[in-house]
């Protein structure tokens, strides 16, 4: 696999032309994704025979970290204000729709898509990025317009929001594009649908619970939202059973379904981030990381 470093300066060296990027993103970025990728080569080697593309290849690594790099730049975007709200409309435009970009400082985003594009294994999964992305930046608008209205979301509500403001289904969704990994024929099956919310919810959950000192609103976090409605409430003994709920319901619906390779690792390792990723990721998740970073979503 491709060497940290490089990997790292390939996806700063696309960042950094974007206003508002910063190494952060990209570190993020390439610490997750190789993550990801780690737990998942032996199946991505094995489905090479089939799609001809190789887990190692550096093209393929490098777009993938630059998508996920893209989505903790839109996210800060969104909840820290980056960019003006007419600049960040027109990236979502362009992440969203593939068109591209007209304002300047911002190329970097119709690249990227233009890029995936190219790659794509199935033009399906090409299409549904669009969608995914699309539905990510409505559900990151969302949580930041509750979080400053007067009214407050229920608990069933924000976890409805999170499960596209998670980011899942851009993972995913690139690592078929990219690998052939043919989520496009998969979703048609509920039982994958179903697999997909589950492990959504869990990262959302993930996610809310070791951002909970970092987080600054309700809209950003499950449990400053439950806190916020019921004070007295054990809410990280709540979440942390809501957790276990939705972990044993996703392995009972793996352990029913075959799903094709690489998918049963890839869950297994997003549903592990947890106890991972989070743990070395002291600058952006990590609630007791001294003078950290200020956000904890996805």
């Amino acid at each position: 696999m491709i060497q940290t470093e490089r990997a790292l300066q390939q996806v700063l060296e696309w960042g950094h032309a974007l206003t508002g990027f910063a190494d952060e993103h990209g570190e993020e970025a390439v610490r997750g994704g190789q993550y990801i990728l780690q737990r998942i080569h032996p199946s991505l080697r094995d489905t090479s025979a089939r799609t001809g593309r190789d887990p190692q290849d550096e093209t393929l690594i490098v777009a993938f970290y630059r998508e996920l790099a893209l989505l903790f730049w839109l996210d800060d975007c969104n909840d820290l204000g980056l960019i003006a709200p007419e600049q960040l409309a027109a990236v979502e435009q362009a992440l969203g729709h593939g068109v591209p970009c007209v304002l300047s400082g911002f190329e970097g985003c119709a690249q990227l898509r233009a890029s995936l594009a190219a790659l794509a294994y199935d033009r399906r999964d090409y299409a549904r990025l669009l969608d995914y992305t699309r539905c990510y930046c409505a559900a990151l608008r969302a949580g930041h317009a509750q979080a400053a209205g007067a009214r407050r979301w229920s608990y069933a509500e924000y976890l409805h929001n999170g499960i596209d403001s998670i980011a899942y289904g851009n993972v995913f969704c690139c690592l078929s594009l990219l690998w052939g990994l043919d989520m496009a024929t998969l979703r048609a099956r509920p039982a994958f649908r179903q697999v997909l919310r589950l492990i959504s919810v869990i990262g959302r959950l993930q996610n809310d619970l070791h951002g909970r000192d970092k987080d600054r609103s309700a809209g950003d976090n499950a449990a400053i939202l439950l806190l916020q409605r019921y004070p007295a409430m054990p809410v990280v003994e709540f979440l942390n059973d809501e957790l276990a709920g939705h972990t044993r319901m996703l392995h009972r619906v793996m352990a029913e379904e075959c799903f094709p390779a690489p998918w049963g690792p890839l869950i297994e390792a997003m549903a592990a981030i947890r106890a991972q990723y989070y743990q070395t990721s002291t600058s952006r998740y990590r609630s007791d990381a001294a003078g950290g970073g200020q956000r904890a979503s996805a």
